[in-house]
């Protein structure tokens, strides 16, 4: 009896997830399946194909597209970490009350609407007289990139002997030597995960690239609304298709990479 319960329970448990998984994940995979579809139908299958892939690489307005979404993406990233991991360390050395105040401030821009953040900074460059352009998009991503470093960062602060570290002053060691050699080692798995989360929200992002790029310039997510808007191309989902792939693969980097270090 308490065998068939049991397997009831299991059954309802895996029908349910399996339910979410479906409910998740099958437009993704209907739009995959379509980027292999030789015809431009939506609802019948012509075949097996490669072709928009062939034509979205051969495209020069996707590829610049790329190369600018890529770049931003990796110096956004690589600059927020810098500017995140100096806060974290900053922070973390301050007394609780001022700590937990600056901690909840840097966790503003990360609750806060990206349609709000994106009309706050363009309205701030035009303030300043910053022309709209790579520029802008770039500090706009920094902007937004370093409450995601801060928040990897910090945890692995914590975690670290702060006796290490004057140990090796008392040995002689600068103050420089000392971090480099006993501090950043022990938070090395927080940098990185703080690395790839910015550049994973870099490369995922529209709204904010939207009311910041200008005219002339365009990312990946700000390419793909401009050709829906003027009719679903199918390369545009072979472009969709690796977009999701690629984030795909960084979240998995991002989650497993600092548990395989700790094993």
């Amino acid at each position: 009896m308490n065998s068939k319960t049991g397997f009831i329970k299991r059954f309802i448990q895996d029908f349910y997830l399996v339910i979410i998984m479906v409910f998740l994940y099958a437009p993704i995979a209907t739009m995959a399946v379509l980027s292999f579809n030789s015809s431009k139908s939506r609802t019948q299958w012509g075949g097996f194909t490669t072709r928009w892939y062939t034509q979205l690489f051969s495209s020069s307005t996707i590829m610049t597209a790329l190369y600018n979404t890529l770049l931003i993406a990796f110096l956004s990233s690589l600059i927020a970490v810098i500017i995140g991991t100096a806060a974290a360390i900053a922070i973390n050395s301050m007394k609780r009350v001022p700590r937990s105040l600056l901690m909840g401030i840097t966790n503003i821009p990360m609750l806060n609407a990206d349609i709000v953040t994106g009309i706050s900074l363009m309205l701030a460059f035009i303030a300043f007289g910053i022309s709209l352009g790579f520029q802008t998009i770039l500090i706009s991503h920094i902007t937004f990139n370093i409450p995601y470093v801060i928040l990897s960062v910090s945890p692995k602060l914590k975690q670290t002997d702060k006796s290490t570290y004057e140990a090796a002053m008392d040995l002689g060691a600068t103050s420089v030597s000392a971090f480099f050699k006993v501090v950043f080692p022990d938070i090395l798995p927080g940098v990185l995960s703080g690395f790839l989360l910015a550049f994973t929200m870099s490369l995922d992002d529209f709204i904010i690239t939207h009311f910041t790029r200008g005219a002339g310039i365009n990312t990946l997510s700000t390419l793909i609304y401009s050709e829906v808007r003027r009719g679903i191309k199918p390369s545009m989902y072979a472009l969709s298709t690796i977009i999701f792939i690629t984030v795909l693969v960084l979240l998995l980097i991002t989650n497993f990479a600092p548990k395989r270090k700790k094993q």
